[in-house]
């Protein structure tokens, strides 16, 4: 029978390979839920204004969006194998696009805890970084890095893209039509996602970019696409958390990204904007000088995925977490009410550093974990939003304490430092014995 040799084939070299196309979608996929991301930021200065709400009641609804943005991922991993990447996507950007609607109708701080905190936790949780890596493993053989660097950038430019507008809004006419344009642009994306967002290679009738006849690596196993009995997704993203605790890699990974998540989303990406303000400058400039940190994202991660696919990845992350660290440490001699080049330079390494740590990261989990490579690195995220939850709450409750923020930015440079200590000590060797105490 020569069916089975037929029906999955490279595409032709003349055609765009649909592997690009699921990208591209994934893509705009990230665009459109990152909108939520830069929002707290911005929209945390007029709801004081309006509602006298104290800057620990706020900071304590991004901790629970952060913290449920984390712990999802795993499930959400797990899901996407059993009912498709496709299907919880577009669920993920509804819950997303509802949960700031709805915002609109809060009068009580515990009704913020609802829509910022559970609906847009769970929803962009369903979106986060892990759904990069899974796109990436599911198909792409070949660039993988490059891939994983690409989709990252996509929270990027959803950053980009929307945060000058949310500022602007929030300013004039109001916070209200900030988040109204955050829900209109995760709708946005939906039938793009219902119409060309296949769930594998197979539904395509075609092999992973860059797969031959044959390849070992396909399909995976442990996927839909690999013919397996489906699996309920939470028992598979707790059997895969009780083979991964068992590596020491595995929690080497947990530490680096918990402050990673803690100087990332949860203290610049919160707080940033509201320490700016502290020291005179407008919310808009403040805004703009994290766009620009958008802009530099993108092209350092995507320069991270190609190092990625050339280097060693613990060296990289070791190098990419005391970097960061050196720029925290000097952020609070930089602000002031008027943008200095100082500030410029700091904004640009900043920004080429922010989410540098994915592809190096996602690596590795694929290289030690094999198959359960994109479940494991969710469990990872999940350590990175609670290092974010953390550090939002923490930040916003010295900043009530003391009146400033200085000891939460020199207390997250230290942290960088350790993270690039605990990065740089794995192992060359890791890998290899992990796979094998660790079976796919």
């Amino acid at each position: 029978m020569s069916a089975p040799e037929t029906t999955l084939l490279p595409a032709p070299k003349r055609r765009i390979h649909p592997a690009w196309i699921v990208a591209a979608v994934a893509f705009l996929a990230l665009v459109g839920a990152a909108g939520f991301r830069a929002a707290p930021g911005v929209l945390m200065v007029p709801l004081q204004d309006e509602f006298g709400w104290s800057t620990t009641v706020l900071s304590a609804a991004v901790s629970i969006n952060l913290v449920l943005f984390g712990l999802t991922a795993p499930f959400a991993a797990a899901l996407m194998e059993r009912f498709g990447i496709r299907a919880v996507t577009a669920v993920a950007l509804l819950l997303i696009a509802a949960g700031s609607a709805l915002t609109v109708l809060v009068t009580q701080s515990w009704q913020i805890l609802l829509t910022w905190g559970l609906l847009i936790g769970l929803g962009t949780g369903s979106m986060a970084l892990v759904f990069a890596a899974t796109i990436a493993n599911t198909w792409f053989v070949k660039s993988r890095g490059l891939v994983i660097g690409i989709l990252t950038a996509g929270s990027a430019a959803g950053q980009l893209v929307f945060l000058p507008f949310i500022a602007a809004l929030a300013q004039d006419p109001g916070w209200r039509q900030a988040s109204m344009l955050i829900a209109a642009g995760a709708l946005a994306v939906v039938p793009l996602v219902l119409r060309f967002l296949k769930n594998s290679p197979a539904d395509a009738g075609v092999l992973p970019y860059g797969a031959e006849p044959g390849d070992e690596s396909l399909p995976a196993p442990g996927s839909a696409a690999a013919g397996e009995p489906r699996q309920n997704a939470a028992v598979r993203a707790l059997q895969v958390l009780r083979r991964a605790s068992k590596v020491r890699t595995f929690w080497a990974l947990v530490a680096g990204f918990a402050i990673c998540g803690a100087t990332t989303n949860g203290l610049i990406g919160t707080h940033f904007i509201p320490s700016a303000h502290d020291h005179g400058m407008a919310q808009t400039t403040a805004a703009g000088l994290l766009a620009v940190v958008g802009i530099f994202d993108i092209v350092g991660t995507i320069a991270s995925g190609w190092l990625t696919d050339r280097f060693n990845p613990r060296i990289l992350l070791a190098v990419y977490y005391q970097f960061r660290g050196i720029g925290l440490l000097v952020l609070p001699l930089l602000l002031s009410a008027t943008v200095q080049p100082s500030m410029i330079v700091f904004v640009v390494i900043y920004g080429l550093d922010w989410v540098a740590t994915v592809p190096p990261t996602a690596a590795i989990c694929r290289q030690v974990f094999g198959a359960d490579g994109s479940v494991v690195f969710g469990w990872v995220f999940a350590a990175h939003q609670l290092g974010a939850a953390a550090a939002a709450l923490g930040a916003g409750a010295i900043r009530d304490a003391t009146g400033q923020y200085t000891y939460a930015w020199f207390a997250a440079a230290a942290m960088c430092t350790i993270a690039a200590v605990v990065s740089a000590t794995i192992r060359k060797d890791t890998a290899a014995k992990d796979t094998a105490a660790v079976p796919a």
